[in-house]
């Protein structure tokens, strides 16, 4: 039936979800009442959960080579630019806030541009199965993380000019972490993504993909850290610089669109 259509049937899920996601709905809470700086509401639960569903659903049209029939406005830096142009290759690095997908808004301005998702193998292999099942959809490429050949997979996915891109906001078992503030408090990040931009010595990045209504997105990639020429013995100060950064901007990002975090739990506990 349709984009538009199936959004009707989503306010019932999301309305379904809000009322029976007791979790969720308390790490939502949790989030709006520091990013709102006042009393949550109801109706604020309810349109964090809306927004979450809203994304996730467009996921398959913007995976569906439909992005043409998405409003997509792109804030590229100038190292952002240059680093495609030139087939360089990038270093991304994004959180659970708006949607990645709409990175692939890129590769129709630079024809031929590949866009590469690293993420841990099981999420990857529960959305290519879910993929798999709609029809006339492009699966995204893939980089399994925690591999022994992960990072050279990287390597030479940067080496054919690719944007390489990761989630910076979560980590799994043993990753080290750092605390850094956050929304007035300190929250722990893990460094996994940072390292490997260090030891690979390349210009990281951060991205984000911002829902705005109906349709509509607003993408920003500007350069948060340059690990060209870091010596050794300053890669962890190097390090500790860019997550402090990468940081600020996630926070200027969900103070600019609140409900587009999608971290539903305690993310300072």
């Amino acid at each position: 039936m349709g984009r538009r259509a199936a959004h009707m049937v989503l306010r019932l899920i999301a309305a379904y979800f809000l009322c029976f996601a007791p979790v969720a709905r308390h790490g939502s809470r949790l989030y709006l009442a520091r990013i709102l700086c006042r009393p949550v509401r109801i109706r604020d639960l309810y349109r964090h959960f809306l927004t979450f569903a809203v994304t996730i659903h467009d996921r398959v049209y913007l995976l569906g080579d439909e992005v043409s029939s998405f409003t997509i406005q792109t804030h590229l830096s100038k190292e952002m630019e240059h680093a495609i142009v030139e087939a360089r290759g990038a270093l991304l690095v994004g959180a659970h806030l708006g949607s990645f997908e709409v990175l692939r808004s890129v590769g129709q301005q630079y024809p031929g541009l590949s866009i590469v998702a690293v993420m841990y193998e099981e999420n990857a292999r529960k959305i290519n199965t879910a993929l798999s099942r709609i029809k006339a959809t492009t699966p995204p490429h893939v980089i399994p993380l925690g591999r022994p050949d992960t990072m050279l997979r990287v390597q030479e996915q940067l080496g054919k000019g690719a944007l390489v891109g990761f989630l910076g906001d979560r980590s799994v078992g043993s990753e080290r972490k750092q605390p850094i503030r956050f929304l007035g408090d300190m929250a722990y990040w893990p460094s996994g993504t940072f390292r490997i931009a260090a030891i690979l010595q390349r210009p990281l990045f951060f991205m984000v993909g911002l829902y705005t209504g109906p349709g509509k997105y607003e993408m920003f990639l500007k350069q948060i850290a340059d690990f060209t020429d870091v010596e050794p013995a300053g890669r962890e100060e190097a390090i500790r610089n860019a997550m402090i950064n990468y940081v600020k901007e996630v926070e200027y990002h969900c103070h600019l669109s609140p409900y587009n975090w999608f971290n539903f739990y305690d993310f300072w506990s």
